[in-house]
């Protein structure tokens, strides 16, 4: 049995969005043959306490809390240090000490190191030859630049397209150098690993796709109703949208939808409703909240009676990288899925599992299909669930136990 030593940026347990779900999953596939420690941030709105379903995971856990950087910090920090801002999220002495504590009291065959903002945990090495791994959940120079590309057709946005400009060079070369650094690089797609392969030549990244644990997304689960979790009481057809609602992807993708979308299903649908379903909802959807047939929920304590609720499941995003768990959670509910062709981008042959539709009138006109036809609903999930099948974890983490021994 190996030692392992994970780093995260948030607890992963209990998994409420996607960098936690990916994380929580390779924690628990890899605790079956490993001895795991866990040292991790806990959001300004986890509990420092960690869950006894996660102790029971780890033979050792250390939570710190994140750091706090005001906006301020952030601007100093892009004017004087050159570095990408995501890096500098998580610079913590605390956090750093700790790893340097445990370090130098234990041996870990391999530290992992799950995201680009905890790289720079990466130059903290072990005296008793353990190994780096660097679990790149997104190719981000690249998210960044197709941001950049997006908004500087946009003069309204052309503010956070120089700042993505700005930050997607930084970026590009922040992420070859921790590529460089690491023994092992992991991506969650292929495309993402031909990304990180064009800018650190000599990397040849381990591609471990996004995964779910499918029975606990089973089509038949269900839950009652509750003040926190209406779910079944939504009215239909009810669409649905999950995700952290302070993601620049997420938000701009929503409004793309309420703005382009919305109204031609509203035309054919009128007792539609969308639901935005995430925690920490930006400002920039404050005007959404006056449109009767839109609701923003916030924070929920479990997506899953939403996503059941779905009449359509939709995702209509147009920035972003790597592959989408929300797609994985939809297709494993065995629900009906309208999605953007970027938002799927990732997934082998994902038009087997979903309507794919990249123009506002394509996407409206598929939405509507479906609401209107409930068998047509039942054969794509139908598809959609055993298309999940492939993305289990027990599918997809041999490569890597592989790698880890």
């Amino acid at each position: 049995m190996g030692s392992l030593l994970l780093l995260t940026p948030q607890i992963p347990y209990p998994p409420r969005q996607g960098t936690a779900l990916r994380n929580w999953g390779l924690l628990q596939g890899l605790s079956t043959g490993h001895e795991v420690s866990l040292l991790t941030f806990a959001a300004p709105d986890q509990p420092l306490e960690p869950d006894p379903v996660l102790l029971d995971r780890v033979a050792r856990i250390e939570v710190v809390p994140q750091p706090e950087r005001t906006v301020s910090d952030r601007l100093r920090d892009l004017v004087t240090t050159g570095r990408p801002d995501l890096t500098q999220r998580l610079i913590s002495t605390v956090f750093r000490q700790q790893l340097e504590a445990w370090l130098a009291q234990y041996r870990f065959d391999w530290v992992i190191v799950e995201g680009l903002e905890m790289t720079p945990y990466l130059a903290t090495r072990s005296d008793s030859g353990g190994r780096l791994a660097f679990d790149a959940h997104n190719c981000e120079y690249l998210l960044q630049r197709r941001a950049a590309r997006s908004d500087w057709r946009r003069p309204r946005r052309w503010a956070g397209a120089l700042y993505s400009s700005i930050q997607w060079r930084r970026l590009r070369r922040f992420e070859a150098e921790a590529c460089r650094r690491a023994d092992l690089v992991i991506a969650v797609s292929e495309a993402d690993a031909a990304a990180l392969r064009a800018i650190a030549g000599d990397v040849n990244p381990l591609v471990i796709p996004n995964g779910i644990d499918v029975d606990t997304y089973a089509p038949s689960y269900r839950r009652a109703p509750t003040e926190d979790a209406p779910g079944l009481a939504m009215p239909e057809p009810a669409f649905i949208f999950t995700g952290t609602m302070d993601f620049r992807p997420n938000v701009d993708g929503v409004l793309w939808f309420v703005d382009k979308v919305w109204p031609r299903i509203r035309m054919a649908l009128p007792e539609a409703r969308f639901y935005i379903v995430g925690r920490r909802p930006h400002a920039r959807l404050k005007r959404l909240r006056d449109i009767p047939d839109i609701v923003i929920t916030g924070e929920v304590p479990d997506t899953r009676p939403y996503i059941d609720a779905a009449t359509v499941y939709v995702v209509p995003l147009l920035v972003g990288g790597g592959t989408r768990l929300k797609l994985l959670e939809s297709t494993a509910m065995g629900k009906a899925i309208v999605a953007t062709p970027l938002a799927a981008e990732g997934f082998a042959d994902p038009q087997r599992a979903m309507f794919l539709a990249a123009t506002p009138p394509a996407f409206a006109d598929a939405c509507v299909a479906l609401a209107q036809d409930a068998n047509l609903r039942t054969i794509w999930g139908t598809r959609a669930r055993a298309y999940a099948e492939a993305y289990d974890w027990s599918r997809l983490l041999p490569p890597l136990l592989e790698r880890l021994i």
